[in-house]
C-alpha cells in the first residue's frame, strides 16, 4: 500500500476513534440527563458504529493492503453519513436529518462488500 494513503488511513481512523470515544463518554456523562431514553440511544447507536468503523479502518490501514483503500474510503464516509446523522438528529430532534442515515448505512454495506470482493479475489 502506498505509505502517503496508508497513513493518511491511520490518522482518519485515529481522529475519528479520538471523536468516537469522546461522543461515548459526552453522552454517557453529560446526555444521560438530557436526553430522553430513546434519543440517548439513538446516540449511543452513531457512537457504536463509529468506533466499529474506526478499528475497521485501522486495521486496513496497516494491513498494507493497496486494493482495500476504496473499502475503506466507504468506511469513513460512512461514519460521516450514519453516525453524525445519528449524533444530529439525537441533539437537535430535527427529522429531516435522519434522511441522510441510510446513504451512511449503504456506505458501509459497500465497505464490507468491497472486503468480501477483495478476499474472495485474492483465493
Amino acid at each position: 500500500m502506498d505509505k502517503s494513503i496508508s497513513a493518511k488511513m491511520l490518522v482518519t481512523s485515529g481522529i475519528s476513534g479520538l471523536i468516537g470515544v469522546a461522543a461515548g463518554a459526552f453522552g454517557s456523562h453529560i446526555l444521560k440527563g438530557h436526553l430522553s431514553a430513546e434519543m440517548l440511544e439513538i446516540f449511543k447507536t452513531g457512537v457504536l458504529y463509529q468506533l466499529i468503523h474506526s478499528v475497521v479502518i485501522f486495521a486496513i490501514s496497516v494491513s498494507g493492503i493497496q486494493r482495500l483503500t476504496k473499502a475503506s474510503l466507504f468506511f469513513a464516509a460512512g461514519i460521516v453519513l450514519f453516525s453524525f446523522s445519528l449524533y444530529a438528529y439525537s441533539l437537535t430532534s430535527i427529522k429531516f436529518i435522519t434522511m441522510i442515515t441510510p446513504l451512511g448505512g449503504i456506505s458501509f454495506l459497500a465497505g464490507w462488500l468491497m472486503l468480501i470482493i477483495n478476499g474472495i479475489k485474492s483465493n
